[in-house]
């Protein structure tokens, strides 16, 4: 569906895209992650022609859209971060300029336009100036622009700014609902939102692609053992050298006891080693008592800062 081949993009000596590569396929919905400042938005711009690229190539349906935009751009709607809107019109006058610059055919302007406002929630808003809308009421016009005449790819450019939490809820539905017919790309901050649409992932960090894949991948890519928390009643000393003999254990992180005498103890166990068992029975011998044990796992936040940090790798 698109094919992004050492795509580059520079600002003077600034280099905002470096040499990226990446595949879209169809019928999926994708994820842009990147602090800010990574060429998120200057990449979706490339992609859509918004933005020349300085080297590189851009294929959407096998059409190049710097030589061949008209035929690939005919593929895409796009919602930029700030929705493209004209303010003096009503909403319904808008959707029907958006329909017509589209070239959607005469006969299915009306029922195309009705659509994408049922779909977005603005029905009860066609006839009220643009200008007049809240900022979440704006954001849901300029993701109906995007989806009318409902092309096969979508390119959201953080599609729920401005939204109550309710709306957001009714965007993410929207955006999955979409998802089964179209191929999506959505950029946002929000991991949360990303992990619970997204179907595959594409981090970048300073213009470099630095992961592609699913979240479950990406999980267990990243997962190097599992990270027990406890809490036991003893010296530091005392539960450290307990710990240190404990077989499977990868590394050891202790803290002070508190006045309480409760010591905290991280353990990492090695790669695919289940130590919770082991770990009982070597304190329950020292006659050390375990107050608490918890298992923690890598969350999507934890390799987003993993990747994007100081020496974040590919």
């Amino acid at each position: 569906m698109i094919e992004i081949t050492h795509l580059t993009k520079k600002y003077g000596n600034h280099i905002a895209v470096d040499d990226l590569n990446l595949t879209v396929e169809n019928g999926k919905i994708y994820g842009f992650l990147g602090p800010n400042g990574a060429g998120k938005s200057t990449t979706m711009n490339m992609i859509t022609g918004y933005l020349g690229a300085t080297s590189g190539e851009i294929k959407i349906n096998g059409f190049d859209i710097l030589k061949q935009p008209q035929e690939a751009k005919k593929a895409i709607g796009y919602l930029p971060e700030l929705p493209p809107l004209y303010v003096e019109m009503t909403v319904k006058e808008y959707m029907e300029f958006v329909a017509e610059l589209k070239q959607i055919p005469k006969a299915n302007r009306k029922a195309e336009v009705e659509k994408a406002m049922e779909m977005t929630g603005i029905t009860q808003m066609s006839g009220r100036l643009i200008r007049n809308l809240s900022k979440g009421y704006k954001q849901r016009v300029g993701m109906a622009q995007a989806i009318l005449g409902f092309p096969e790819i979508i390119i959201l450019d953080e599609p729920t700014v401005g939204l109550d939490p309710k709306q957001m809820i009714e965007v993410r539905e929207l955006i999955k609902k979409l998802g089964k017919d179209h191929t999506v790309i959505l950029s946002s901050h929000i991991l949360s939102e990303i992990s619970a649409v997204c179907d595959h992932i594409f981090i970048i960090s300073k213009g470099k692609l630095v992961a592609s894949d699913t979240t479950e991948n990406l999980t267990e890519k990243m997962e190097s053992g599992l990270e027990l928390i406890l809490e036991i009643k003893g010296t530091e000393e005392h539960v450290r050298r307990v710990a240190e003999n404990i077989s499977g254990v990868h590394s050891i992180q202790t803290e002070k006891e508190n006045e309480e005498g409760i010591c905290k103890l991280i353990l990492e166990s090695e790669k695919n080693t289940d130590i919770r068992e082991s770990v009982f029975y070597a304190f329950a011998n020292a006659e050390l008592p375990i107050y608490g044990m918890n298992t923690s796992g890598k969350s999507l936040e934890d390799i987003f800062l993993a990747l994007t940090g100081e020496g974040g790798q590919q």
